[in-house]
Formats: structure tokens, C-alpha cells, sequence
């Protein structure tokens, strides 16, 4: 079984050249699947039916995972069995018998401004580190970019004199978008104060957030700094980074932003995505008149 996943592993690199945030996904997706087939002694990928799709997925399901991740799980498991039966080693696409989970009712979490303004000024600026770490939080709640873009993101894609940052998102499609006045100040006081230090004058370094060791920042790592601040504030609400990316747009819409322009900045392929912070925005609006209106309660 190790064989055909390697096999699918080097297709993926080298014909679909796939990012390698999505590699390690679809990578992970599989080996967590063989893991669970040897568990049940299943003996090879061919026999693999309907029974070992639904208990796998069902499983996921009980253990509380998210829609967004039975959704993942699916696509990477359906191409790789589109795989194996291309290269004729499997019979059959048993994935034609996963149903397609349903969408999560979730509101995105959102930190309130008050809070967002208080993590923001969280890392110390005696330090590289914190100078780091506060001119990615900067820049994550003045772009909305994704973790992933974040942490891909190399010097020359600064263009601070004309204030905008390049990003490259899914499918590899770049996107311009604008620094707040706040952001360009502190990515200045970083790229000359902070970043020297952490690089050690190596000029060959492109990252743009490297960690401790010189080579660029994680999600992982990342989400760890997050963390660490969130704790220190002692924030009730939990906090990932991805609720920065949620709190750009759903501050942007309550503030009178057009749902195209956030939906371009966001880098969302379908507006739908992008209209869950308008429906937010207006539950708060209903929210805000049901608790001032004089007349809202007679």
C-alpha cells in the first residue's frame, strides 16, 4: 500500500505541481486512511468498498471533525482512487459512495475590535521577535491573506512605497492587496530592525517571516505565537489565526465595504464564501436595534 501512495505522492509533485501546504494535506488525508484500513485488516487499497468509506468518514464525523475537513478528506481520497484506477491499481473508484458532507452553520469567529486592537499590540518591540511576530499580525489582519500565504510570502513581494502586497493563492493566482498606513509603519520597523537580526545578515534569505533558526516561519509556528499572545491577554474566545483572516472581513463589511472588493482581497473563487460576513453583519445590525430601539420591546 506504502507503494501506490508514494507513487500518487510523485504525481502530485511533479504533474499536478501542487503547493506543498495542499501535498501535505492530500498526503496526510491517505496516511491517516491507511491507517485506519490496517486497524480493520484490510489488505490492500483493491479492497477497499463502500463499508470502509462510510465507517472511515463516519468515524472522522462522530469525533467532531469540522464539514470543511470531511470535505478535504473526501477530494483527496477521490483523487487518489482516480489515480489508481488510471494506473490500473484498483478496479474500481469506491469514493463514488462518500456523499458530500454538509456545509457547516457556523458562524466564522470573529474577535471583537477592542480585542483584535489589544492582540495587535501584544509583541514587545525591544526585540526581533516581537517586532516579527507583531508585523505578522499586522499584516494578516490588514490583508486577510490565508496562514499559508502568509508564511510563503518573500521580501520582494513588499511593494510598501506603492502600499500593497503581492500574495499567491490556490491555483497559484497572485492578487494585489492594499497596507493599511499602520501595517507599512511597523513592516518598515521590522525589515530594519527585527529581520537583520533574525537572518543574521544572510542576504540569501527570501522569507519574509523567518523563525528562530534563519529559515522561514510555519503554520505550525505561527499558530503557536497566536497562541502564546492569546493566553497572555487571557482572551476568553479562542483564537487561530485563520480568526484574524475572519475578522478583516467581517470588520471590513460592517464598516461599509462592497462584498466584491472584500471577496477579491480574500481571494475567494465564489461570492458565497464571502457573503457569510454579510449575513453576520446584518444579524448584528438587528442585534444592536433589538438592545437600543425604545420600541423594540413592546
Amino acid at each position: 500500500m506504502t507503494e501506490e501512495l508514494n507513487a500518487f505522492v510523485h504525481y502530485l509533485t511533479t504533474e499536478k505541481r501542487l503547493s506543498p501546504s495542499t501535498l501535505e494535506s492530500y498526503e496526510r488525508d491517505i496516511v491517516q486512511f491507511k491507517q485506519y484500513l490496517n486497524e480493520q485488516g484490510v489488505a490492500g487499497w483493491r479492497a477497499v468498498g463502500k463499508a470502509q468509506l462510510t465507517g472511515y468518514i463516519g468515524g472522522l464525523r462522530k469525533a467532531g471533525r469540522a464539514a470543511a475537513t470531511l470535505s478535504r478528506v473526501r477530494v483527496s481520497l477521490r483523487a487518489f482512487y482516480q489515480f489508481l484506477v488510471r494506473e490500473r491499481l484498483a478496479d474500481i473508484d469506491p469514493t463514488v459512495f462518500i456523499e458530500a458532507p454538509k456545509p457547516d452553520k457556523r458562524a466564522p469567529a470573529v474577535l471583537p475590535i477592542a480585542d483584535m486592537e489589544r492582540l495587535l499590540a501584544a509583541p514587545s518591540d525591544e526585540h526581533a521577535a516581537g517586532l516579527r511576530d507583531r508585523a505578522m499580525l499586522e499584516l494578516l489582519y490588514a490583508t486577510g491573506i490565508r496562514v499559508t500565504e502568509l508564511v510563503s510570502l518573500d521580501v520582494d513581494d513588499l511593494y510598501l512605497p506603492l502600499g500593497f502586497v503581492r500574495c499567491t493563492g490556490k491555483g497559484e493566482k497572485e492578487r494585489m492587496i492594499p497596507l493599511s498606513p499602520i501595517a507599512i509603519r511597523v513592516l518598515r520597523a521590522y525589515l530594519d530592525e527585527g529581520r537583520p537580526k533574525l537572518t543574521k545578515g544572510e542576504r540569501s534569505v527570501q522569507a519574509l517571516f523567518p523563525g528562530h533558526l534563519g529559515t522561514r516561519m510555519t503554520r505550525q509556528g505561527f499558530w503557536k505565537i497566536v497562541k502564546q499572545y492569546a493566553q497572555q491577554l487571557q482572551l476568553t474566545q479562542e483564537i487561530t489565526p485563520h480568526t484574524l483572516r475572519h475578522s478583516f472581513a467581517a470588520h471590513l463589511i460592517e464598516n461599509g465595504a462592497d462584498l466584491r472588493s472584500v471577496q477579491e482581497m480574500l481571494g475567494h473563487a465564489d461570492i458565497s464564501s464571502t457573503q457569510r460576513y454579510l449575513q453576520m453583519s446584518k444579524q448584528k445590525m438587528k442585534d444592536v436595534y433589538t438592545n437600543a430601539h425604545p420600541r423594540a420591546h413592546l
